[in-house]
């Protein structure tokens, strides 16, 4: 079985999006080169990344942290895994400020870690894409959208677009000047131009959502 590494090539994957995509090479112009890399040389332990993705969903970033730290205190490690989350039971995680339903996802992540159904960074240096979104997806509470951000910005794989992101399908409407944003399945279409390199497109697709024109400095007058 092919292993996958963690990254590709940025410079490649950018030239050949404005090979293929003429209005996508006037976009990467305008924003600029990406740096985005950083995250995919760090270490990680994927179940502890997805506990903290349940404990933030649906929650500001502030009010999440809070909610996190409080477990990390709980359990004594800054470790959520499948020992440390069996030191406290429900009642001490709703304590914490974890809603119900986020505590039998919790639950439910650490049993199937104990039983070595959530693969080890290893293993998915080994598997798919498509193989970690349906083993990962299994467990209550991820979706398909929060494994898409862990093969983009921890795995680095070069081939994942999230056609259910609403930024993502924004930045398309614009790129393409549509009248309203297309659907998850016209997007997945539209970005088959952009394979093998599909991660690069959704990250600028991305800023080009939240692009905002610089301004112009003021003409100076000359005075009379």
């Amino acid at each position: 079985m092919p292993r996958h590494p963690r990254g590709f090539d940025l410079e490649a994957a950018t030239d050949h999006l404005r090979r293929r995509d003429r209005k996508f090479g006037r976009w990467i112009d305008r924003i600029g080169p990406l740096d985005v890399a950083g995250g995919w040389r760090k270490p990680f332990d994927p179940t502890d990344a997805l506990a903290r993705a349940i404990l933030y969903q649906q929650l500001s970033g502030k009010a999440a942290a809070t909610i996190v730290g409080r477990v990390e205190a709980a359990i004594g490690s800054k470790k959520l895994h499948a020992d440390t989350l069996g030191r406290v039971d429900d009642a001490a995680l709703r304590a914490c400020g974890v809603s119900g339903n986020k505590t039998l996802a919790l639950r439910d992540l650490a049993a199937r870690a104990a039983t070595g159904e959530v693969p080890s960074l290893r293993e998915m240096a080994a598997m798919p894409d498509d193989l970690i979104v349906e083993r990962l997806t299994a467990v209550r509470g991820i979706g398909r959208w929060t494994v898409e951000m862990m093969l983009m910005f921890k795995l680095g794989r070069p081939d994942v677009l999230p056609v259910d992101d609403l930024g993502v399908r924004k930045g398309a409407q614009l790129l393409d000047r549509l009248d309203e944003m297309p659907k998850p399945k016209e997007l997945a279409a539209r970005g088959e131009k952009w394979g093998p390199y599909r991660t690069l497109a959704g990250l600028y697709l991305w800023r080009v959502a939240d692009f905002v024109a610089p301004e112009k400095p003021p003409v100076k007058r000359s005075q009379d």
